[in-house]
């Protein structure tokens, strides 16, 4: 992967009115405003109407338009006894996002980028564990998103959830695994899809402060805070009928696949 600095809103403007063009075109084009189906062809379709989406052309291209990548994770929660797991998800809640409101996701998510501005923060966080550690103190424990104001480098190193993390890691308590990014095929936003897979004790003595609502919507995991039983009908479920996230299903899915790997 490579990056560059970008800011926040180069993708929204791309994004957002990509999707806008979009609704607009469904609503105008049937009576009453109901969103007709889209057919479902091979490759990428005509796109008659959609000057904006047009220009994009392949939305997999991500070095043809301002991309601003965010972190999906999928956090399982490991019972080595049993060989079973669990997850959380996310309600996201419309009246505190602006991207997803309404819709399911896994947890935690969170756009790529430094815990401050300022050249300390941007070099110390250039880190894909890093963020991922922060999100998951934001969304799972209800942290403050205050990490100092950028002049110096965040001391990851004494701050006790990231060491708890990091050395389950090294023990090979907890895994990281990278299983590939998406677009969204309606907003474009792009997201590095990861599934983190702890061991239960690990988890349950780490996240025992587990809060069931944060800063942008309510946190979903069934008794006990155990979460939704990683299982088929469970996966077929949220990846087929209810209403999540595209990348929240694709990480799911993934996982799914791939759980011999991630679950040996």
């Amino acid at each position: 992967m490579t990056f560059a600095p970008g800011r926040y809103f180069d993708g929204v403007d791309v994004g957002e009115a990509v999707a806008h063009e979009l609704a607009a075109r469904g609503v105008a084009a049937v009576p009453g405003g109901a969103l007709p189906a889209l057919p479902a062809l091979p490759g990428l379709p005509a796109l008659p109407g959609l000057p904006l989406r047009a220009a994009i052309a392949d939305p997999g291209d991500l070095a043809a338009r301002p991309v601003c990548p965010a972190v999906s994770v999928l956090t399982l929660r490991r019972d080595r006894a049993s060989g079973a797991a669990s997850f959380l998800l996310h309600w996201r809640d419309p009246a505190r996002v602006t991207h997803g409101g309404g819709l399911y996701q896994v947890m935690p998510v969170g756009v790529f980028q430094p815990s401050a501005d300022g050249p300390a923060a941007l070099h110390a966080d250039f880190d894909l564990w890093r963020c991922v550690v922060r999100e998951l103190s934001e969304e799972l424990l209800g942290g403050s998103e205050d990490y100092g104001d950028g002049t110096v480098p965040f001391d990851y190193a004494s701050w006790p959830l990231y060491r708890a993390l990091d050395e389950a890691r090294a023990a090979g308590r907890l895994g990281a695994y990278y299983l590939g990014a998406g677009v969204d095929p309606l907003s474009l936003a792009t997201d590095i899809l990861v599934a983190l897979v702890i061991d239960a004790d690990v988890f349950d003595v780490v996240f025992a402060g587990l809060v069931s609502r944060n800063a942008e919507g309510v946190v979903l995991g069934g008794a006990a805070a155990r979460g939704f039983p990683f299982d088929e009908p469970t996966v077929r479920r949220f990846t087929g009928s209810e209403p999540m996230q595209a990348a929240g299903a694709a990480t799911l899915a993934l996982a799914w696949q791939f759980r011999a790997v991630l679950l040996p």
